[in-house]
């Protein structure tokens, strides 16, 4: 029988000792997110973040433009965030609306209050092993890893999905703990003979169950990263759970797995950001 990495449970518990150490402080952190558009998966996500917030006692705001909104204005807002010593974190829900330049946008943040890791001084500081903000669902990973004891050390790693929220800052940070890493990608050639190599396997393709019964062996860890809404409006993964759960060593459910450990590892990265600006 495999394992269940249950992160909801372990997101619980850190979300606790988030919780005392916010009660605390006499000023509580706060996180600005910053949203344009209205697409229906991003309001979902972000009511998750603004609950979570509420739950563990920061303060969060939710600044919402219009699809047509300009760029200047947006970049403009960031920028009071940034000189606001009452707001510690400034994070971007993406994706953005058409026509917006991403790039731009996530560097008008200061990457001390860049809580989701993406502009590009984080990007560089994991890259050189000397990570300052990790990306949530990296970070996440890493977290449910070390609550269950999964060395990553010699292990080999298969990564399919390379974007730049999950796949490449995980494919570092699993490098950076000593694993040998390969990232595929929709132009890898057999990708069930690579799967099948990994140790443990990390999906985060957006393509539903993607990973199949010939994908994965009975040594394995899978990472469920995917969040993909059926026409039945189900959720399923990248991995086709059902069947493949008793195969393997240990596996993420979705949702239940990737999900709640990446709202959670926001809040830690925005308690450091918190602490490191006191310090400074």
């Amino acid at each position: 029988m495999s394992k269940l990495l249950d992160g909801k449970k372990v997101s619980e518990l850190l979300a606790k000792g988030l919780a005392i150490k916010v009660r605390k402080l006499k000023n509580k952190p706060k996180l600005a997110i910053i949203q344009v558009g209205d697409l229906e998966e991003s309001n979902t996500y972000i009511k998750k973040k603004l609950a979570f917030a509420k739950k563990i006692g920061v303060i969060a705001i939710h600044k919402k433009y219009p699809k047509n909104a300009r760029e200047n204005e947006i970049i403009s807002d960031i920028l009071k965030y940034n000189a606001d010593v009452s707001v510690h974190g400034v994070m971007i829900q993406l994706p953005l609306s058409k026509g917006f330049n991403k790039n731009n946008i996530l560097e008008s943040i200061s990457s001390k209050k860049d809580v989701d890791g993406l502009t590009a001084k984080n990007t560089k500081l994991l890259f050189d092993n000397s990570e300052a903000f990790v990306p949530a669902t990296t970070k996440g990973i890493l977290s449910l890893f070390e609550y269950y004891k999964i060395n990553l050390t010699g292990k080999k790693a298969i990564i399919v999905g390379q974007s730049s929220l999950v796949g490449k800052p995980t494919a570092l940070a699993f490098l950076n703990r000593k694993a040998t890493v390969t990232v595929c990608n929709i132009h890898t050639k057999n990708l069930e003979k690579e799967t099948k190599s990994a140790d443990i396997l990390v999906v985060a393709a957006g393509h539903p169950n993607l990973i199949t019964k010939k994908h994965v062996h009975k040594n394995q860890i899978v990472i469920d990263v995917g969040i993909n809404i059926l026409p039945n409006g189900k959720i399923t993964g990248d991995a086709d759970y059902k069947n493949i759960k008793s195969l393997v060593r240990a596996i993420t459910p979705v949702p239940g797995g990737a999900g709640p450990m990446t709202v959670v590892s926001l809040f830690q990265n925005l308690l450091k950001a918190y602490f490191g600006a006191k310090k400074s």
